[in-house]
């Protein structure tokens, strides 16, 4: 497979796919909850464990699906049947790429809405509807906006719109360009509200809050904590990596990329804390508040700052960026599979998961209005989806995929692309083989039977 191209692209350079893959890996849930997580088990000592986490479980696991991807140059599904079939076993394994596409497209139709969401309320602070509110309006405010489906419709198409179009446009001329804008701007905007965050007075609390050293918290629910925040916070189980791998030249090292986009991940959600905890402990708010921090208490807080309403227009505009680079790559694995498997244009195959995902999403809206009364077992459609993909399909694929590059691809084949060390190349043949499919299997356990 050494001299195989995707038919969809490359990307232009190493650093392109660090970006677009961070990007991926940096979403809504990652800069309100890590930095959070972070304050609550430990600040410092609690960094280490997760850093420890991501070195044997997150990191490993994304050097396998970058060089399935790369190796095979398709899409997910062919990837996966096709390394199998050069390792002599069955091209079965290939449904491990479905199941993550699968992920990727219930995962988009509940994100769609939020990011919807998130739109809204670039729109609310732009018009300076929160300033001088109260944390009892703002809450009433978040609670019309979820009980207004014609207006949760409006917002979570927009963002479907703007998601599909840079995939349709490609691997360069789409995703690549728009990772070159959002990702700088991104950087760019953390910085400037981290800034305005160091004059707020809390600054130093919140510094506290996420980096002082505690390693009384460090229980082992904060060892669970970190574990599998280690997994999810990079994208895995979905196909992405393994989607964006497949564009990735040949002479770019996986190891040393890999590693770049950890980095870059933890480093984008600390920063993000620096910028959102002086801000909450300054207003005596409660950092615990959950996607509540990001709809009530900080639109609240901004509302009564100086220069809190260009900020906090800036801050959802930070957060919008993160959401979309995320959106893009939930999509890219399918529309990829349909163009190579059906031969048809992007644009048809973008398209027409649009209108699917689209049409799930408004399901995901409806779960806070007309289709409140449809569940699945005992939760609405939006839940519903969060749960199964979260805490069942993704946890599944992670399993598989290790498992798969542990026990089926033949270690030629994996150090053909991996090109490590030999002590380091066993070292990762063990994480595969046993410590990551282990680790995460016990994450799957405790997300399904949750410690009282």
């Amino acid at each position: 497979m050494k001299n195989k191209t995707s038919i969809q692209g490359s990307w232009a350079s190493r650093w392109i796919f660090i970006l677009a893959a961070t990007g991926s890996a940096v979403g809504l849930g990652n800069i309100w909850k890590f930095p959070y997580i972070t304050g609550e088990n430990g600040g410092g000592a609690f960094v280490l464990v997760y850093l420890a986490c991501i070195l044997m479980v997150g990191i490993p696991i994304m050097m396998a699906e970058v060089f399935i991807g790369r190796r095979a140059r398709k899409n997910p599904i062919n990837a996966l049947a096709d390394v199998a079939e050069e390792s002599e076993s069955t091209k079965k394994w290939g449904v491990i790429g479905l199941m993550g596409m699968l992920s990727g497209v219930l995962i988009f139709s509940f994100y769609s809405v939020v990011g919807g969401w998130v739109l809204h309320y670039i729109k609310v602070m732009l018009t300076g509807e929160m300033i001088g509110v109260t944390s009892d309006a703002a809450g009433s405010a978040f609670g019309a906006l979820l009980a207004d489906p014609a207006t949760l419709l409006g917002w979570h198409t927009l963002f479907s719109i703007m998601s599909i179009a840079v995939v349709a446009a490609g691997i360069n001329k789409g995703i690549e360009t728009a990772t070159r804008i959002m990702m700088p701007a991104l950087f760019v905007l953390l910085i400037i509200l981290v800034g305005y965050a160091m004059t707020t007075g809390g600054f130093a609390q919140g510094w506290n809050f996420m980096f002082e050293f505690d390693f009384s918290k460090l229980t082992w629910n904060a060892a669970l904590v970190a574990l599998g925040h280690s997994f999810f916070t990079l994208s895995l189980g979905m196909g992405t990596i393994m989607a964006y791998g497949s564009y990735m030249t040949k002479d770019a090292s996986i190891g040393k990329t890999v590693l770049a986009i950890g980095g870059l991940d933890t480093l984008v959600a600390l920063v993000a804390g620096l910028a959102i905890f002086p801000i909450i402990f300054s207003n005596g708010m409660d950092p615990a508040a959950g996607p509540g921090l990001m709809f009530i208490s900080l639109p609240v807080a901004f509302g009564q700052m100086a220069f809190g309403q260009l900020f906090g227009v800036l801050f959802f505009v930070l957060i919008g960026v993160a959401a979309w680079t995320s959106a893009i790559s939930l999509l890219e694995p399918t529309v990829a599979f349909l163009v190579e498997r059906l031969k048809i244009k992007r644009i048809t195959a973008a398209v027409g998961l649009g209108i699917i995902v689209w049409g799930l999403g408004i399901a995901c809206l409806g779960s806070f209005s007309f289709m409140s009364d449809v569940t699945f077992f005992g939760k609405n459609t939006f839940d519903f989806f969060d749960y199964i993909t979260a805490n069942i399909m993704l946890p599944l694929g992670g399993i598989f995929i290790a498992l798969f590059a542990g026990w089926v691809v033949k270690d030629k084949f994996a150090q053909d692309e991996l090109q490590l060390p030999s002590a380091v190349f066993k070292l990762w043949n063990i994480s595969m083989k046993y410590t990551a499919p282990i680790a995460v299997a016990i994450v799957l356990y405790f997300l399904i039977n949750p410690m009282q």
